[in-house]
């Protein structure tokens, strides 16, 4: 492959190639171009065309322009406005660009003729003519790009080398592969890349071809479709009817999205077809319509992530509520579990406690940490089986269950539900709804809920459920059996200084349209609202009479009297009034026949003052005061046990026969009931029959058995707290309840001394007065 070395001017072309044997226009609009053109025309007309590496470039080098060029001769030259020339030229021979002599003012470089040598084996030349034609009758067959002249021309050529020139110079190809083919300088390197071209677009357009056709039917069935459902549509807006179809179409395109089991969406699938064959007018049609929704609406998957943050989720609990160590404790212990084990069993847990002690907002404050939805179904004075497990859709108004109605509402398969009042639930003709709580709160059977309405099996295993209750007594056993059961007891005077100081007065102040600096309520005020005008376990009227406070100093400060409010002792009655309460304090001296006992109710804890006369009469038991049996019965083994031990303290045994004993506990209004005031009866009587003073500072409570054993109580930690607002100095308790004590606070504890008594004789020496 020989070189013939010249001197030519050098013009880059952007974008665009120029192969031998091409004749092509082109314009030229940069100075050194314009200026290399003019050179040409001076000399032979012939420059040499080289394709510049990056079409950006205003002012390429040596280094910014392809090695191998085509060189041309000029044919006509044509100026166009704006300084623009379009130049026609012809191709005549590659050429290598060795070095540019001079860049100014235009390029001028050294190129060298490069001369092709021919192959000389006839077979293979005949073979590359074969194959191109070949691959050419393909390309023409799949493209529309080749004209039929164009083509029967070039089918025509008979030599090898002229064959592959033509497809280089005619097919439609980007600048790219043509500066590939301008660069191959022997017959076989074309050849070579022009047959991986032409078989490379031979697939892609076969791949077109099939994706068109696909997408073509893909189209004609739509279009069917879309036709047939507008025949449907006019037809059953002829007949009235068209609301159905429509309902159908937005089904399904629902459907589509649901995150649900395959059997799940193949029932719901089932009814919208179903759906689709009724008439608006059909009664049914409502019915399919409503159960559609409801199942489309169901969180089949959907749930949130879980905080796994315990730090975090620790003070979230500790900001929101002061004290309720226990449940914050299990709380941050489900959590950590759910760490470990990427799936915890989630706990059902069951609140117990009086009125206002927190179980509600406990459950909202637990759900927030643990980044979850929250619901509440408050279940007090539901008495239908069906408002748990769903009416049958065979019912008219057939409806979810609670359960389920609340996952709709909730959106999510995981949240936290709370199960308000579950000691208030009853039953009737209609069936026990405890019994049908015993599957949702069943771990081993909530992953396969059955509710009556869906007709599906719900997933209830992810729910956190948290149920609230007063008294365990209303709770069926084998629910009861079901549930992590954490007593919520009674707030001592600190705890509610402190829950009222960090929550109740911001809340109050914020509520009722006050800024923090236009109300103080003092600590002696604050203790004085919780001693004098609140008498409860819980904040709930203590809430009550904050807000009081708070309504009456927006009223001061809107009508102009004053810029700022602050309660003390003093002022505390213009604002809440005379106060409600007051405890009955601890008896000064000793007396016969008075035992001031320890009692548990649902507001707390209280004292109540037993009083026994005895007067002449028939030996009868009298008792008066709202007794409940239980009670009663107490009072009748107190006097059994004391008849038996009568030798012991001088009773006469005709004593019993020509006395009446009456036993009487104010208030005489409030109904009483329980045997935790067996022994202070029992001590009442035995004072009142020997005659013997009862220590004013003493307060007891226990139940009493027939041989005078004592027995534990409940209610603790309340009667305590009671004991303590009473000034009450010494508390005799069940011996059996020593592990109670231990786990109370010392501020409950301080200033009582607490003595345990295991029978009737350590409490008739530690409280009689002898």
């Amino acid at each position: 492959m020989k070189q013939l070395i010249y001197g030519l001017p050098v013009i880059a072309l952007r974008g665009t190639t120029i192969l031998p044997e091409m004749i092509v226009h082109f314009d030229v609009s940069r100075t050194r171009s314009i200026k290399a053109v003019e050179a040409a025309m001076l000399k032979e007309q012939k420059v040499f065309l080289v394709t510049q590496k990056d079409p950006e470039n205003e002012n390429p080098g040596l280094l910014d322009l392809y090695k191998i060029g085509t060189v041309a001769y000029i044919k006509q030259v044509v100026k166009l406005p704006k300084d623009v020339l379009r130049v026609l030229v012809e191709g005549v021979s590659r050429a290598e660009l060795l070095r540019l002599e001079r860049e100014n003012p235009y390029l001028e470089g050294q190129v060298g003729i490069i001369e092709e040598e021919d192959i000389e084996d006839h077979n293979v030349k005949e073979a590359i003519l074969r194959n191109i034609k070949e691959s050419f009758h393909a390309y023409c067959m799949e493209s529309g790009k080749v004209s039929k002249d164009l083509a029967a021309q070039i089918m025509k050529i008979d030599d090898a080398k002229h064959l592959v020139d033509q497809l280089c110079i005619n097919l439609p190809m980007p600048y790219e592969d043509q500066q590939k083919l301008l660069g191959a300088l022997t017959l076989y390197e074309r050849y070579g890349i022009l047959e991986g071209m032409l078989e490379d677009e031979i697939e892609i357009l076969k791949f077109r071809r099939e994706f068109q056709r696909k997408v073509k039917e893909r189209i004609d069935k739509n279009q069917k479709e879309y036709i047939l459902r507008e025949q449907m549509k006019l037809i059953r807006e002829e007949l009235g009817e068209d609301n159905t179809s429509s309902d159908a179409d937005v089904f399904q395109e629902k459907l589509q999205g649901l995150d649900a089991p395959e059997e799940i969406k193949e029932k719901i699938a089932k009814e919208i077809k179903r759906f689709k064959s009724l008439s608006n007018n059909n009664a049914e049609s409502n019915v399919a319509r409503d159960y559609i929704e409801t199942l489309l609406d169901m969180p089949w998957r959907i749930h949130t992530d879980d905080n796994e943050d315990l730090k975090e989720a620790f003070q979230i609990l500790e900001k929101d509520h002061y004290g309720l160590e226990k449940v914050k404790e299990r709380i941050m212990e489900f959590l950590a579990v759910r760490n470990l084990t990427e799936k915890g069993k989630s706990p059902i847990l069951c609140l117990v406690g009086p009125p206002g002690t927190g179980k509600t907002s406990i459950a909202r404050s637990v759900a927030r940490a643990l980044n979850k939805k929250y619901v509440r179904i408050c279940l007090g004075g539901v008495r239908d089986e069906a408002e748990i497990r769903g009416h049958r859709r065979t019912y008219i108004g057939a409806m979810p269950g609670r359960i389920a109605a609340a996952l709709r509402q909730v959106g999510v398969n995981n949240p936290l539900m709370l199960l308000d009042e579950i000691d208030k639930t009853s039953s009737d003709y209609k069936g026990d709804v405890s019994a049908a709580l015993l599957e949702v709160l069943d771990p081993e059977q909530n992953s396969h809920f059955n509710d009556h309405y869906i007709e599906l099996p719900v997933d209830l295993s992810e729910v956190l459920f948290i149920a609230t209750a007063n008294d365990l007594q209303g709770i069926s056993r084998p629910l009861l059996d079901r549930m992590e059961v954490i007593e919520l007891s009674s707030y001592t005077e600190n705890e509610k200084e402190h829950i009222a100081k960090e929550h109740l007065i911001p809340k109050q102040i914020k509520e009722n349209g006050l800024e923090e600096k236009q109300l103080a309520i003092r600590p002696a005020a604050l203790r004085k609202i919780i001693n004098g005008y609140t008498k409860e376990a819980g904040v709930r009227n203590l809430e009550r009479r904050i807000g009081q406070i708070c309504r009456k100093t927006a009223r001061e400060i809107l009508e102009g009297d004053k810029q700022k409010v602050v309660v003390t002792t003093k002022n505390l009655e213009h604002y809440l009034g005379q106060e409600r309460y007051t405890y009955q304090m601890a008896n000064k001296q000793n007396e016969v026949g008075i035992v001031r006992g320890l009692a548990w109710t649902s507001a707390g804890g209280d004292t109540l003052q037993i009083e026994v006369n005895v007067m002449p009469g028939k030996g009868e038991l009298v008792l008066t005061g709202q007794l409940g049996d239980v009670m009663k019965e107490s009072a009748r083994a107190g006097i059994s046990y004391i008849r038996s031990v009568a030798s012991d303290y001088g009773i006469k045994p005709e004593f019993f026969r020509e006395n009446d004993i009456h036993i009487h506990i104010p208030e005489g209004a409030v109904p009483k009931d329980g045997p935790s005031a067996g022994i202070t009866m029992a001590t009442a009587m035995l004072s009142a029959i020997t005659e013997t003073p009862v220590k004013a500072e003493v307060a007891m409570t226990g139940e009493i058995t027939l041989r005078g054993r004592v027995l534990p109580i409940g209610g603790l930690k309340e009667k305590l707290l009671a004991a303590k607002y009473a000034k009450i100095k010494t508390v005799l308790v069940p011996k059996e309840n020593k592990a109670d004590i231990k786990e109370m606070s010392e501020e409950i504890t301080d200033g009582l001394e607490i003595h345990l008594v295991d029978n009737m004789g350590e409490v008739l020496s530690q409280a009689l007065s002898r």
